[in-house]
């Protein structure tokens, strides 16, 4: 908790203890976090001296935001008309089944990995898409991809730890 309160502080500087920029600095904190610790929004509304209610307005009224952990690695998989007319239903099933995620679980206990529907990520040329942390389309998404895919990450995963243990 202390060193969270440390990190808010520090975020909170950038912005100079202003309330306006509310969404930047949830923003920012999410992106830190994955999501929006409970703590944090208390401590953000105490430090900018403006209501809890309306942080977590803020909060829960954006998409974007999460009050949950969310994994390492967001996988969305688009559920528009031509995704799912081109099989996105069997690649959600696919990825919940390899990263074993139940009815209604959408992040790995070990917080590795979170995958979600959308409504359209806007590339049905594609379809069906998948999308990485914002970052990285996958395009004709087949069942067989999803298993290299979530390979592929879990490679890059255990590199990166590989690494910090060197650094």
């Amino acid at each position: 908790m202390k060193q969270l309160k440390e990190e808010l502080r520090q975020i909170l500087k950038r912005y100079r203890g202003q309330a306006s920029p509310l969404i930047s600095i949830l923003q920012e904190v999410q992106q830190k976090y994955h999501y929006l610790p409970e703590e944090a929004l208390e401590y953000i509304a105490a430090a900018l001296n403006i209501p809890p209610a309306l942080v977590w307005g803020v909060a829960t009224f954006y998409a974007q935001f999460s009050l949950k952990p969310k994994g390492k690695y967001v996988i969305r998989v688009c559920n528009g008309t031509a995704c799912h007319v081109r099989g996105s239903e069997q690649v959600h099933m696919a990825l919940c089944r390899e990263l074993g995620l139940k009815e209604g679980q959408d992040t790995t206990p070990d917080l590795q990995f979170t995958v979600e529907t959308v409504s359209c990520l806007g590339a049905c040329g594609l379809a069906p898409v998948v999308v990485v942390n914002d970052q990285k389309v996958y395009g004709q998404m087949t069942t067989r991809e999803v298993t290299k895919l979530l390979e592929a990450l879990k490679e890059e995963g255990e590199e990166g730890r590989r690494g910090e243990n060197i650094a």
